[in-house]
């Protein structure tokens, strides 16, 4: 019968180096990787705010009404030249938040370019039975793009209201011959009608944006783990080989 050694061998001091350096290993692996990925977060932050921050462009100038909403229109901030269709023509889109309170957002159709843009014009707390006035004329005002949405209650037109900026969906109800492909949200007061301006969602950012930060942050990971290993080894080779 061959005699195992108790746990109190894996502290003998022969030991003792080799564990205080798996120590120090392991935590200089774990604070490397903590500070990578930390590193990734904070590019990925600036990658946002740089989106929010970026001067608007014209928005013929990156989009057009028979073309398909891609990322590059994505989150875009653009300025808007167009004249709104009849306030009796705009709608409500229910359930939209705006911080803590929900409510809905005004949404009026705007003809650029010989098309009609869906444009959010402000935020309110419920939906009401008449609509605000629409700017009278030639209006320019500064938006942000969005993409059209999926989720959301379906269309109803006697209180013309819908769950979300579905363009095939209004394309469909509201009859007019040509819409843009995605959406726009008003970031400019003139336009609101009285309402609260409505507020952009946060835009996405690629996981790529810093990619290299996370893929150090996880090899110091996968350091860590391999130093926790080789100590493991190590250190039972030599508990097994005192005996022998």
């Amino acid at each position: 019968m061959i005699d195992r050694p108790g746990p109190g061998a894996w502290f003998a001091p022969r030991l003792l180096g080799l564990h205080l350096f798996a120590i120090v290993a392991i935590g200089f692996c774990l604070f490397m990787g903590t500070w990578q990925l930390g590193v990734y977060d904070q590019r990925q932050d600036d990658e946002r705010v740089e989106a929010a921050d970026a001067a608007p462009a014209d928005i013929t100038s990156v989009w057009g009404p028979g073309e398909v909403f891609t990322t590059d229109q994505d989150q875009r901030a653009v300025t808007v030249t167009g004249r709104f269709r009849p306030a009796a023509e705009q709608l409500w889109v229910t359930d939209r938040d705006q911080g803590d309170r929900s409510g809905a957002w005004l949404l009026a159709p705007v003809t650029v370019d010989n098309a009609q843009l869906m444009v959010v014009r402000g935020w309110a707390p419920k939906p009401t039975a008449t609509f605000p006035d629409v700017p009278v004329g030639d209006v320019s005002f500064e938006a942000v793009l969005q993409p059209g949405q999926e989720s959301g209650a379906g269309w109803d037109p006697q209180a013309r209201t819908i769950g979300s900026v579905r363009i095939p969906t209004l394309l469909n109800e509201l009859g007019y011959d040509n819409l843009w492909s995605g959406f726009a949200i008003a970031t400019d007061q003139k336009v609101a009608g009285g309402l609260d301006v409505a507020e952009v969602p946060s835009p996405d950012v690629s996981w790529t944006a810093g990619g290299r930060n996370l893929g150090y942050g996880l090899q110091w990971w996968v350091f860590a783990v391999f130093a926790l290993f080789m100590w493991w080894r190590m250190s039972r080779e030599m508990v097994l080989g005192r005996d022998r």
